[in-house]
């Protein structure tokens, strides 16, 4: 009697494993399922964690699974079996990395942790990213690196026992966006020793709310006020850039996800080992040139301030980057990655370290997410820091008036930040709203011509009030109070009934159609003269600058060359 053929390539069958029905595709040209198959598991309610410290040793400011499958067919050849379970690979972003494939297994996604992505005020969220004229839409996702020390043995990595069980801090945030076209990625990283204001929040576990905070605040805080929600709240607050996901880990997930891969090649110019007398530092010590690190020596890497460069959060920030683009190239070119020994530890390791919104809360949703990463090429990848300042005391920063706001507009407008982009022409969309009589308009006038020296130009509120007066706008008035900079003077509107009132204005003025925004910052028509508007009375329309700042530091993915210099005084 003849065996019984099994599916012919390309389609779908059904099997029972564990008492699950699952989908099976067949080998060739096949797809993994773009739903979660596996029975719906839920994941565990996020515990809270707690409290971070710096990496440099204080405070900165179900189923059977694994076993044979039930098929039903024992008379099947090894070698079919080999390769069914070798097509149910999905792949995992590894923080800001990926290309690793995973083994589809249904417990995994009762390992991964989740959280609810926004809990700020729904007035301080950003709007939804717009598509491209194919319909395609950008993907923005946070990174969140946590300090937390809630267990044992986050507790031993990150050293400070007086800090067990207090709130969270985000060391570490990355904001990756990956382009409509998703032919080029741009990651801006945040120095967690930022001041800004972080917004109102609402811990969706407890109901506790964390009023928003009325002086500037460290950005690695908002953690601690709720969870990764309110990281994302802040984020979007500060730049207006819609965040669709994030992804957190913390010292122990470094770690396991670190030995997981196998190793990661960085490079320092000379013998380094980040330790103070006192105990500062984060322990890390290697020889000068490339070594290939894992583990704890990983985390020591992306946590090490003193012995690189001038020992400050930037320096940090700056080494991080070199190993995450170098994980993303190992990954990508590790070919023991399609090993489904190794494969099914990486898989196990990742969903067992990530916190990720509802919205990457499957292993199915993270494989789709994961299949949208690998399109961009390794060398349209660019890491920058967002430009700084240092604030007053000299101890922390503070966004780069100018620069800061350019490089959030690049990312808004979907533009690469490699430069490397066909130049792209955006018509503004027209408006149905009319305008009232000019007299009847009423316009705020604020002064946001801070430019890269931080110093604003005394009077151009009043200056340009008066100006809008003489033309007719009775209704105009100046605002004193201090505004961050501007790169462009812009136009705001708080609904759509206002639309018409604020393209009347910037009409008057000669300000662009492009300039007039819709924002819930603004109570009113809100006019804000900006840095390309520092004298005179006749605005000039500049040409677009779509140039990355130099202030932003920027390094390509494909780089293989970077290594990071050592302080003299940390060498051995």
């Amino acid at each position: 009697m003849r065996a019984r053929p099994g599916p012919k390539a390309g389609h779908q069958w059904h099997e029972r494993v564990g008492g699950q029905a699952v989908v099976r595709s067949s080998v060739r040209g096949e797809a993994p399922p773009s739903g979660d198959t596996t029975g719906g598991t839920t994941s565990p309610t996020r515990q809270r964690q707690d409290s971070p410290a710096d990496g440099d040793g204080g405070r900165h400011g179900g189923g059977r699974h694994g076993g044979r499958e039930d098929t039903g067919d024992d008379r099947r050849p090894r070698r079919r079996r080999a390769l069914r379970w070798s097509a149910t690979i999905l792949a995992v972003v590894i923080l800001v990395t990926a290309g690793a494939g995973y083994l589809y297994y249904q417990h995994l996604n009762a390992n991964i942790k989740k959280d609810a992505l926004n809990i700020g005020d729904a007035k301080d969220r950003a709007a939804a990213s717009r598509a491209n004229a194919a319909g395609q839409t950008p993907l923005n996702i946070l990174l969140i690196g946590s300090d937390a020390r809630n267990t044992e043995e986050n507790q031993k990595l990150g050293g400070a026992k007086d800090t067990f069980n207090t709130p969270p801090r985000a060391d570490v945030q990355m904001l990756v966006h990956v382009s409509a076209d998703r032919s080029n990625m741009s990651v801006i990283s945040m120095p967690r020793d930022t001041l800004l204001r972080i917004p109102k929040c609402t811990d969706p576990n407890s109901g506790k709310v964390y009023e928003a905070s009325t002086s500037f605040a460290m950005t690695n805080d908002s953690l601690g006020r709720g969870g990764p929600g309110c990281t994302v709240a802040t984020w979007e607050k500060l730049t207006d850039i819609h965040i669709d996901h994030f992804m957190m880990v913390d010292f122990a997930g470094v770690v396991s996800m670190a030995d997981a891969i196998g190793g990661v090649p960085v490079c320092v110019d000379a013998n380094v080992y980040s330790h103070t007398a006192s105990g500062h530092g984060s322990g890390l010590k290697l020889t000068k040139g490339t070594t290939s690190i894992k583990g704890k020596q990983a985390l020591q890497w992306l946590r090490t301030r003193y012995g690189f460069e001038d020992g400050s959060d930037i320096a940090r920030t700056k080494a991080q980057h070199m190993y995450m683009n170098s994980m993303v190239r190992q990954l990508r070119a590790n070919a023991t990655l399609s090993n489904p020994n190794k494969l099914r530890k990486l898989a196990e390791t990742a969903t067992n370290a990530l916190t990720v919104d509802d919205g990457l809360g499957t292993v199915a949703k993270l494989y789709d997410l994961s299949t949208e990463l690998k399109k961009v090429p390794t060398k349209r990848i660019t890491m920058t820091t967002m430009p700084w300042v240092y604030s007053s005391d000299g101890n922390r920063v503070l966004p780069k008036p100018a620069d800061a706001a350019k490089l959030f507009r690049l990312v808004r407008e979907d533009i690469a930040l490699d430069g490397k982009d066909k130049k792209k022409t955006t018509k503004p969309k027209t408006s149905t709203d009319p305008a009232a009589p000019d007299d009847e308009i009423a316009v705020q006038v604020q002064n946001g011509t801070r430019g890269d020296s931080g110093v604003a130009v005394t009077g151009r509120a009043g200056a340009i009030t008066q100006l809008l007066v003489g033309k007719g706008f009775d209704k105009a008035v100046a605002d004193p109070s201090a505004q961050l900079g501007e790169e462009r003077t812009v136009v705001r509107y708080p609904s759509a009934d206002l639309e018409g009132d604020a393209r009347r204005v910037a009409k008057a003025l000669g300000i662009p159609a492009g300039q007039v925004k819709k924002s819930t910052d603004v109570s009113g028509v809100t006019l804000v003269v900006g840095a390309d508007w520092r004298s005179g009375t006749e605005y000039v329309a500049v040409a677009d600058d779509n140039r990355t700042p130099e202030s932003a530091s920027a390094l390509n993915g494909a780089d293989t060359t970077a290594c990071m210099h050592v302080d003299p005084n940390y060498t051995w």
